[in-house]
């Protein structure tokens, strides 16, 4: 954490969520792995160590997946209260298959997005997150036959699971690394944040999915010019769960 939180400030970071994965599904790699108690422990730590020069929040990021709804249910339940922002992402199909580039073999993309998005949509009506994360994961993974996705086929889909998030005052997370990774553009791009905003949606979250300090703030900048230009002027940054919005315009660096 505090190699992130030094990687932050060097990158212009004013603020930082430390959002580890919460995994449930017991064929993850880190499933078992987090313990909530220490993350708290480390995370004050920090935040105290960096009073002043970064604002440290307590995040997390739970797998959202139809076959561990129960145990994702006492988790939420139990820590909730204790955090600032949660993220929910969906990386496993509800045949409990992972999103990898191997499931694509034999199916169209409907047969890939199309599931992928009903998960989404159940995660956004628990009403357990602040935001979605990576909203259109599996261009992530799509293997080079499945590269000719195009957001617009699935629009009608994700119109009605907006309306769920605006009405929930959920938000959804612009994920900054598909940008230095395959595909090439951030999850989820410029359209689909037009097509939220055009639908009345304010609440969106930037974040880097950094798994090594090194990331830590890369492709943000980018990222709040993208969001001007599809209608977004503020970014959300959470207190206990709560949304405030704050204008991109005192994020972004000014010419020297």
């Amino acid at each position: 954490m505090e190699d992130s939180c030094r990687a932050a400030i060097a990158a212009g970071v004013t603020e930082i969520a430390i959002t580890d994965h919460v995994d449930h599904v017991p064929a993850d790699l880190g499933f078992g792995y987090y313990r909530p108690e220490e993350y708290l422990r480390e995370l004050d730590r920090v935040r105290d160590l960096f009073a002043g020069e970064l604002t440290v929040l307590r995040g997390m990021e739970v797998d959202y997946n139809d076959s561990t709804i129960e145990e994702v249910s006492r988790f939420i339940d139990t820590y909730a209260d204790e955090y600032d922002f949660i993220i929910g992402s969906v990386h496993y199909f509800s045949d409990g298959a992972m999103i990898f580039p191997d499931y694509f073999a034999g199916k169209s993309l409907d047969d890939v997005y199309l599931p992928y998005l009903d998960q989404v949509e159940r995660a956004v009506e628990t009403g357990w997150f602040s935001t979605i994360g990576h909203l259109d994961l599996p261009k992530r993974y799509a293997p080079l036959t499945h590269r000719d996705y195009d957001p617009a086929q699935f629009r009608e889909r994700l119109l009605p699971i907006f309306d769920r998030m605006i009405a929930r005052g959920i938000g959804f997370e612009i994920n900054t690394s598909g940008l230095r990774q395959t595909p090439r553009t951030s999850m989820p791009a410029g359209a689909i944040v037009r097509w939220y905003a055009d639908r009345g949606g304010k609440i969106i979250t930037t974040g880097t999915d950094s798994h090594a300090a090194q990331t830590v703030g890369a492709g943000l900048p980018r990222t709040l010019d993208m969001l001007q230009l599809c209608g977004i002027e503020s970014v959300a940054s959470f207190r206990n769960r709560k949304a405030t919005l704050v204008p991109i315009a005192t994020l972004q660096r000014q010419p020297a």
